[in-house]
Formats: structure tokens, C-alpha cells, sequence
């Protein structure tokens, strides 16, 4: 297990959706409680927790109980952005070196003190070496909901923006290996799953084809 990452089906499994909801109880409880035995009491919700994803997993159980230790404040999803940057009709793919060189949309975690705009903006910059602007929320997902694989231990929401360059030239950064450009009916086979799925990208072709569309997002 790194970065809070777990093994499973596409389909999210419900003890993890159980495990995922415990952990959230008890870290929001442990946030505003100032009574010694209601923090002994959510401590023991976090444990088991734990325990329930260990025990669906065969991962230990400690190391996890530290990475849920780790989270403090009330519990909220984490944020991850991707930029969809066209040029002349093609989307910009980068290779990620974290998933063995499989292909993705630029992006990562949005940052503290970042818009989202601008958290995409900086991850299309680094990963990519294009300016961008950022000029269209296209879908909000809920991680969880979609077939991404593997399973994170936390609730993750995804923000899809379309950009347009304003600047820069194709330069390969730290995490990345290769940059291009991919037609929609030429996107790669091996994607980073983790990251953005096949009709993922094929609805960001749609975006850009009809931009009267409005933001996509999970109804249920």
C-alpha cells in the first residue's frame, strides 16, 4: 500500500465504502470532541476501520491505522484536477513515470492556497511545459463511482477543466516521460487507470464539441 492506496474490483466494494465512512466519523469526532472518553471511544471506530480493510485485503492493519492517524480536521474528499488541453482538435496525453509510463491527462492533488484553476493550470506547466487557461469546468466525478483501479483508503472527487495554450512548448517535467497529442479515435490503449479512463477522455472530446454542454457530475 502507498499513498493510500488499496487493491479491489472497479466496483467499489461496500466494506470499503463502510470502512472509508468510519474513518471519517472518527476523524471529524476526534477533531471536535474534548471529552477523553469520546476520543478513546473514536479512536476505537478509526482502529476498526482498519481493521475492516485489513481484514478484506490482507494488508496489516497498523500501517494504516497511521495513515488514518495522519488525517486530522473535519473530513472532507480530497480534490485531484486535470487539464483537458486541445490543440487543433487533439487532446494532450502525458506518460506518468508514478504509473509505469501510462498514459494520462496532466494533473495531481490541488493544493493549499490554490484555486483550482490555477492548482491545473501549474500541473499542465510542470508535467507538460504549456501555459494554459483554463476556461471550462467540465465534469466533477466522484472517483469512487467510476471503474478507477486500484481503491484509495479516501473519497476522492476528480475536476475535469478544458484549457487552451496560451504559451510554452511540449518539455517533459520531473514525473512525466513523454508528451503528444492523440485524436479521439487514436487515444492509447494503455492508460493510467488510476488517473482518467478511456470515456473519460471521450467525454472531453465531447466538451470541446459542444460547448454548450453543461459540467458533468455524478447523480447518484
Amino acid at each position: 500500500m502507498s499513498a493510500g492506496r488499496i487493491s479491489g474490483n472497479a466496483v467499489q466494494p461496500s466494506w470499503l465504502v463502510w470502512a472509508r465512512e468510519l474513518q471519517a466519523i472518527a476523524q471529524t469526532g476526534l477533531h471536535f470532541t474534548r471529552d477523553s472518553y469520546d476520543r478513546d471511544r473514536y479512536l476505537r471506530v478509526q482502529a476498526l476501520a482498519a481493521e475492516i480493510i485489513a481484514q478484506h485485503t490482507g494488508l496489516d492493519a497498523r500501517p494504516i491505522e497511521m495513515t488514518f492517524s495522519a488525517e486530522s480536521g473535519y473530513a472532507t474528499p480530497k480534490v485531484d484536477v486535470r487539464g483537458a488541453v486541445f490543440r487543433n482538435g487533439k487532446l494532450l496525453l502525458v506518460r506518468e513515470k508514478a504509473d509505469h509510463d501510462r498514459w494520462t491527462l496532466p494533473g495531481g492533488w490541488a493544493d493549499v492556497n490554490e484555486s483550482p484553476a490555477e492548482a491545473v493550470t501549474k500541473e499542465v506547466w510542470e508535467e507538460a511545459g504549456f501555459t494554459v487557461r483554463p476556461y471550462k469546468l467540465a465534469a466533477v466525478w466522484d472517483r469512487a463511482r467510476h471503474a478507477h483501479e486500484p481503491q484509495y483508503l479516501f473519497h476522492i472527487w476528480k475536476l475535469f477543466f478544458l484549457c487552451e495554450i496560451e504559451g510554452g512548448e511540449a518539455r517533459i517535467g520531473p514525473e512525466t516521460t513523454e508528451i503528444a497529442f492523440f485524436a479521439e479515435e487514436e487515444l492509447p490503449a494503455d492508460l493510467s487507470v488510476s488517473r482518467v479512463l478511456h470515456s473519460q477522455l471521450e467525454r472531453m472530446f465531447h466538451h470541446l464539441n459542444h460547448p454548450q454542454l453543461p459540467t458533468d457530475f455524478d447523480l447518484d
